[in-house]
Parts: structure tokens; sequence; C-alpha cells
């Protein structure tokens, strides 16, 4: 019988994160004030940020030791299990072997609270008592209340406008772990109340909520910004992914051929793919393959230039993949792919071509989620559907050669059934942005 849950002892847990930066040839271009130009210090992120976490941010250490109290916490639901789906290569026809590392069993049901745990753990040892953040399809909002709820910490939420009404369970969660969410933009906030005058039906934006919750870190002694993905910081905390699947493949004595990751801000991916970057570096034969919406194709149609991370212009400048900070994308289902930049991380994999990028249409996506629920029986977050998508892609082009295929389930779609609910009745359609329309977007980058 073949094996399908490969599951790491948990005296094998890792507890040490793996910081790729070290790794990528010719490294990072580092963040610029924008009122200078000039790389940016830790002095003036500090207002928005913990010390702690800064650190990691600007570090070039290889290896960075993960601290016993949030090991203790990760203990719910790390190690998270590596699944064989012989069941999805039987309905395919496929001699590809298809393996998913499955982030859905955390309490919040994603990868996200790998990261909400090691933020809330180090606003908490720096005596931060609230937290302000933004969150696009809910996952990253859930996470980090139930890490806040954890540590003792008052958090609250900045909400794309349309997944807040798209997935209203997302809020009963954010709720039952006690955080405050409002839908953005919202009254609450300079920018939320300028942008609510001039367009006040707007389906709102990750680059929108960005800015709330900034404005509302920077207004308040007792409060810190915290971001779920794109930051290195972030990337860093997912690299437990990775490192996990690595020993998991070891164990029954596999090794990938091609790794795949959905890329909206880019953590999930950078955390199962990166880990493996030494591999490649060292003449490995393995593809990295990162998938976005056509909606919003960052990686695939944009710019890799510097650009702010949000609407109002508060972030740092950042050299990334961008549609331009003024990006307004559609109201797709998968919410949390619907941002205009990508982690720098990823922009200096895709820099140095350790790996490649795709985009498919919502339609597309949503058949493979449900021939993965019909098959594997789990039923997976629009954004996962992405990474699901490419995988089948991958293991039908050629279906009689044999070939690993790992990718990363990041999340349940089980708060996400109105979608799927859409998509069955015919009620979801495929959008793929123009490209007037991202010349138009990207035509307002900073001039540095």
């Amino acid at each position: 019988m073949r094996q399908k849950h490969i599951d790491l002892p948990a005296d094998q847990q890792i507890n040490r994160w793996y910081n790729v930066i070290a790794d990528i040839p010719n490294g990072l271009a580092p963040p610029l004030d924008p009122a200078t130009g000039q790389p940016i210090g830790p002095d003036k992120m500090g207002a928005i940020f913990p010390m702690g976490l800064l650190e990691q941010e600007m570090s070039g250490e290889r290896w960075i030791d993960i601290p016993e109290e949030i090991l203790d916490i990760w203990q719910i639901w790390r190690p998270s299990p590596l699944i064989r789906a012989t069941f999805l290569e039987e309905a395919l026809g496929t001699k590809a072997k298809i393996y998913y590392k499955y982030e859905g069993v955390s309490p919040s049901g994603s990868h996200k609270t790998n990261s909400a745990v090691a933020q809330a753990y180090y606003n908490k040892r720096e005596g931060v008592k609230r937290l302000a953040t933004e969150t696009g399809a809910g996952q990253w909002g859930c996470a980090l209340s139930f890490a806040a709820q954890k540590f003792g910490l008052d958090c609250k939420v900045y909400m794309v406008r349309v997944s807040y009404d798209q997935k209203p369970y997302r809020k009963v969660m954010m709720n039952a772990y006690g955080a405050e969410i409002v839908a953005s933009p919202s009254p609450d906030t300079p920018t939320g109340r300028e942008i609510l005058a001039r367009t006040p039906d707007t389906d709102g934006s990750l680059g929108i909520a960005i800015s709330e919750a900034l404005e509302d870190a920077v207004s308040r002694d007792d409060t810190k910004y915290a971001l779920g993905s794109v930051l290195n910081h972030v990337c860093l905390h997912q690299s437990v992914i990775g490192l996990e699947a690595k020993k998991q493949l070891a164990m029954v004595g596999d090794y990938p051929d091609v790794i795949i990751g959905c890329c909206g801000g880019g953590s999930n991916f950078a955390g199962l793919a990166a880990p493996f970057v030494p591999d490649k570096l060292e003449g490995r034969k393995l593809r990295l393959l990162g998938v976005e919406p056509t909606s919003c194709p960052t990686l695939t149609k944009g710019s890799c230039a510097y650009d702010f991370g949000d609407v109002s212009q508060r972030t740092p400048l950042l050299y990334m993949y961008t549609l331009g900070h003024n990006f307004m994308p559609p109201g797709i289902h998968a919410g949390g792919l619907r941002y205009h930049g990508m982690a720098p991380v990823i922009s200096a994999l895709m820099r140095e071509n350790l790996m490649e990028a795709v985009a498919l249409h919502q339609l597309e996506c949503f058949e493979a989620g449900t021939l993965f629920a019909r098959t594997e029986g789990i039923i997976p977050a629009p954004e996962s559907c992405h990474a699901i998508r490419a995988a089948i892609i991958e293991a039908t082009r050629e279906p009689n050669r044999p070939q690993t295929i790992l990718f990363n389930l990041s999340g349940h779609g089980l708060l996400d059934l109105s979608s799927y609910e859409k998509y069955f009745a015919g009620q979801l359609e495929n959008y793929e942005l123009p490209d007037a329309a991202i010349a138009e977007a990207t035509k307002n980058l900073p001039k540095l």
C-alpha cells in the first residue's frame, strides 16, 4: 500500500528558521526612506515594528533560532502533515507523484498562523499592548487574532471590503478570538474617510487596508503594526514549512522535481520553496513555480521597481515586482492574492532566474479545487486552488513521465464556501487584467 500520510515525529520539530537572503546571489536591494531616497534604518521603522522583528527583517544570518515560547504554541499544529495525493493522481491518470504540505491544520486554518504567533511574541516581549493589521481574504486577520489572544494583546483588523462582504464567517472567527474588525476603507482613519468620500462603493484593496492599519498604529503609543506577508521576517517565519517538507520527503526517499505555491504577497510560496534554494544553487535539477491570478499578475506582468506597499505611501520603498501602489484589483474570490506587490525575497528569486511564475484564471482554479475536494476530501481555500491547478497542469502535461510534484495547500476553504456556492451557481467569471490597466497602474511608480 502506498504511504499517504507522512508525519514528522514531534522530537524532530524544526527549531531554527532558514533565511534565504543569506543565499540569494547579489542579495536584496535595501528598503528606502521615501523622504531621502536612502536606505532606511531601524530607527524610523521602530515606530511601527518591535526591534526583535526589525533585526530579523535586516538579518543576513542563514539560521535564526526559534524561541521556545513560539515552539510551545506551534505544537498545537506543527509539524504539519505531508500528504501524497494518491486519489488525485488516479483521477488524473498520471505517473507523477503529487505531494502537498497541508497548512490548513492550524487553528486559524492556514499557514498565516506560523508568522502570527512569532509576531505576537516579539511584540509582547517588548511591551506592546495592541496590534493593528490588515487582511485580504481574512486568513491573516484570523491568524493574528488567535496569536494576539495567546499573548494577551488587543487586536484591530482592517478587512478589505469585498472580502468583508464575501466571507462573513471570517469575521465571526476573528470575533471569537477577541479581535475588533472593520471593513476597509473605514471611517476610522484619514485614508479610509478620504477614499469613502471619493468612492463610497469601492471594493477596497490590501494597499488601502495597509494604509489604515499603519495610520492606526502610529496614532497610538500602545500599538504596533503587523503584516501578514511580503516582508522578509514574514517569509523567514514561514520557512518552517519547507524545512519540514524536506525532512518528510527524505523519510520516504523522495525529492521534488517541481515545487509550487500560490503567490499573493509571497509568504506561503517562500515558506515552502526557500529552503530548497541552496540545493538549486548547488546544481540540483529543480523548478520553483509561483502561481498568481490573471486578474492580479504581479510577477508575470508587473514591473520590478521601488514602490510603496500601501496607497497612502506610508511604507518604506521596497524593491519588488509591482502593479503600482494605486492598483485597484478586481473582486475575485481569492482575496489573499489581490495585492499589488510581491515580497522582495520572491522578487529577488525571479530576478536571479531561480524561480518562474504563471498566471491562471479563476474558473479553472475553482474547477481544480473541486476535483481536489472530490478526490482528496479537503476543500481548499480559493488561493490554494491556484497551486492545485498548476500541479494538475504539471502532472498531465506528460502523464507518462514519472516526476515528483510538491505544492503548498496553504489553507482550507471551509470559511470560503460562499465562493464555491457562487462557482457552482455559475456566478463567477474569469478576468484578465488588460495591458492598458497595467500601464495606468504603474505610471505613477516613485521616481528615484
